[in-house]
């Protein structure tokens, strides 16, 4: 942390922040260089957090003026060999003038204490390679996993594979 920089505060995203969440999403994709990809609105970000049935959480950062300026968006896994569940960092992002001021290392910290209180044994993120954050990731003792690689089904190929489907609908699980 930069002296002389107030730290900021970590509190669980509330529905005035979605807005702000929302633009620091689009200026996420537009530094990981995929900002045409990015189509988040704020009702879609808003049904999800405080829907009937949330599946995706948040955390924000904020300034003094309880303004975000970072926020860590995420959501449950499940490991079947813990037999518990963990955590899925889907996003975590801290505006450029707030860098320094220990934002991320804070947003880190309140959920691996919110997996440790929960009884999770997990706090896993992905990230891209050429991330510069990966020397902030070292120094917190985070280790890659590189004997999984990941694998992703979208567009086209989604259809395809979905398209090949016979679930019993009435036994599938849980709609979102």
């Amino acid at each position: 942390m930069t002296l002389g920089v107030t730290a900021p505060t970590i509190r669980p995203v509330r529905p005035g922040d979605v807005p702000a969440v929302v633009a620091m999403v689009h200026e996420l994709a537009d530094y990981e260089r995929a900002a045409d990809r990015c189509h988040l609105t704020a009702g879609q970000l808003e049904a999800a957090l405080f829907g009937p049935a949330p599946a995706l959480f948040g955390h924000v950062a904020v300034d003094a003026t309880d303004q975000p300026v970072g926020f860590a968006l995420w959501f449950l896994t499940f490991s079947t060999w813990e037999g518990t569940h963990g955590i899925h960092l889907e996003d975590l992002y801290v505006r450029p003038a707030a860098r320094g001021t220990g934002a991320g290392r804070l947003l880190l910290a309140a959920l691996a204490a919110l997996c440790l209180e929960r009884g999770y044994r997990r706090l896993e993120w992905m990230m891209l390679d050429w991330n510069p954050a990966a020397g902030f990731y070292r120094a917190i003792d985070a280790r890659t996993i590189d004997d999984w690689v990941p694998y992703r089904l979208d567009g086209a190929a989604l259809r395809r594979l979905a398209a090949q489907a016979t679930v019993d609908e009435a036994a599938s699980g849980p709609t979102g």
